[in-house]
């Protein structure tokens, strides 16, 4: 099996599980806290020597697997997952593209992983932090991604930092994804490799 397709699959991994806590929250308002935690911690791991470290472990990533497993298989149960995923893969385009956006990201999570350290990474004020930095940066840029859930949920605040927050860590992945060689035309011309990387 090739081994940089199994490094892809590791982070497509990554931006499905982040991608599928954003639906969930957007519907439910809740979410699966260790999935969530994987998410966060990948954001803050800038210097990880492989894609496996960026996540923790690789049992970390079976839900994303599964997730990817089901698309390029069957289908995703989830219609919206696969819209949300491709709008996140076009904005890390845009954001790549931009040498000030790129800067600020970069400088926001370094002043934010002190307290991340001491408080973990998904405590209320890092998700805060997290969200008003893709506000000001990731927002402004695009195609614009657009998140749909109940209302009741998106108008609150804390609901809309911990979305945010986990976009960014899908937007990582999606930059990972990319600098490990993947491209749109994976899912067109490799698929079959692909399914087999992610254990199909």
């Amino acid at each position: 099996m090739n081994p940089a397709m199994q490094e892809r699959i590791l982070a497509l991994a990554g931006l499905a599980q982040a991608l599928q806590q954003v639906r969930r929250i957007a519907e439910t308002g809740q979410s699966d806290a260790s999935v969530v935690a994987t998410a966060i911690d990948s954001v803050f791991r800038i210097d990880a020597e492989s894609p496996l470290a960026v996540y923790g472990d690789a049992s970390s990533l079976q839900p994303g697997l599964r997730l990817v497993r089901e698309y390029l298989g069957s289908g995703s149960e989830d219609p919206l997952l696969p819209k949300l995923a491709l709008a996140v893969l076009q904005i890390e385009r845009s954001f790549v593209g931009d040498a000030e956006a790129v800067n600020q990201v970069q400088r926001g999570i370094a002043s934010l992983a002190p307290a991340a350290e001491r408080l973990g990474s998904a405590h209320p004020d890092i998700l805060a932090g997290l969200g008003s930095l893709y506000a000001g940066t990731i927002s402004q840029l695009r195609p614009r991604v657009m998140v749909q859930g109940n209302p009741h949920y998106l108008g609150q605040a804390g609901v809309v930092a911990e979305i945010r927050s986990i976009l960014l860590a899908a937007l990582r992945s999606a930059v990972l994804w990319r600098q490990l060689g993947g491209s749109f035309w994976d899912f067109f011309l490799r698929r079959r490799e692909m399914l087999e990387a992610a254990g199909g």
